[in-house]
């Protein structure tokens, strides 16, 4: 019988850390093959930045085929099939009750997600399957003991999909953090590029246009791509709501020396 461990997630990206869990899970012959499980969405997370499914489902199939073991970790689209919002418990049923009779299934998930298990859909019934528990930053593998088994060793992941899309929307260099095919597929789709964030970041401020935080962040986007003017409306902004913004008060006054540099060099050679 064929040992298929389960790594469910949204992967929004998948990155190096998804599949350096995933390769190692191999090597430690935990099972014989990991399944990278996309989801369509999870009912536990927000979709606000959540790329297309059959983006991440190919970027999935992208980075399982580069991985050392490309035979033997590979992604699912089997959660796409199910009803929606997606529960662990329910794709569980359904792969044992298709194929429980050639495969034994096991969990592979992060200290984060061992923490709030209570919290899901029927978790006594996962706790049946054996659950493998890999170490997340800051985030102690607690509870549940003598029902899981926590990887010590397993590589500790010090990113998170979170803090690439960041990076991707802020413009900043991604190369150590995924699959080059990965990337160049992000590059080309154009997928969390900081024109998307603010088109996300302008969402948020018409619901609160008085968040600070997010004038500040656009403004920085706006500064990087050399678009001073809107750079400029946003850092005042800011200044309108707090006239003491520090940062705020820096960024304008750097933005406005541009501007009065380029109109004098333009204009008054």
């Amino acid at each position: 019988m064929k040992r298929v461990m389960l790594y469910f997630g949204s992967f929004n990206p998948v990155h190096k850390g998804h599949i350096a869990l995933a390769e190692y899970a191999v090597t430690q012959d935990l099972c014989d093959e990991v399944v990278l499980v996309v989801s369509p969405r999870s009912p536990y997370k927000e979709a606000a930045e959540l790329a297309p499914e059959m983006d991440r489902f190919e970027m999935a199939e992208i980075a399982c085929a580069a991985s050392e073991y490309p035979d033997k970790i590979k992604p699912s689209a089997i959660e796409f099939l199910l009803p929606k919002p997606s529960y662990t418990i329910d794709t569980l049923r359904y792969l044992q009750q298709n194929f429980g009779s050639e495969m034994q299934f096991s969990i592979l998930m992060g200290s984060d997600q061992i923490a709030r298990l209570d919290g899901w859909k029927e978790y006594e019934k996962i706790l049946e399957y054996p659950v493998y528990v890999y170490p997340r930053r800051g985030e102690p593998a607690a509870g549940f003991e003598g029902r899981i088994t926590v990887l010590e060793n397993a590589p500790l992941q010090d990113f998170s999909s979170t803090d690439v899309r960041e990076r991707i929307g802020r413009g900043e260099d991604i190369g150590g953090m995924l699959d080059e095919g990965v990337a160049a597929y992000i590059r080309r789709k154009g997928l969390w590029s900081p024109a998307v964030r603010i088109m996300t970041l302008t969402a948020q401020l018409a619901a609160d246009p008085e968040n600070t935080a997010l004038y500040i962040e656009r403004g920085k986007l706006h500064y990087r791509m050399g678009e001073w003017g809107p750079a400029l409306n946003d850092f005042n902004s800011v200044l309108r709501i707090d006239a003491e913004h520090v940062e705020a008060q820096q960024f304008a006054q750097m933005v406005q020396e541009i501007l009065e540099f380029r109109y004098k060099d333009i204009y008054n050679p």
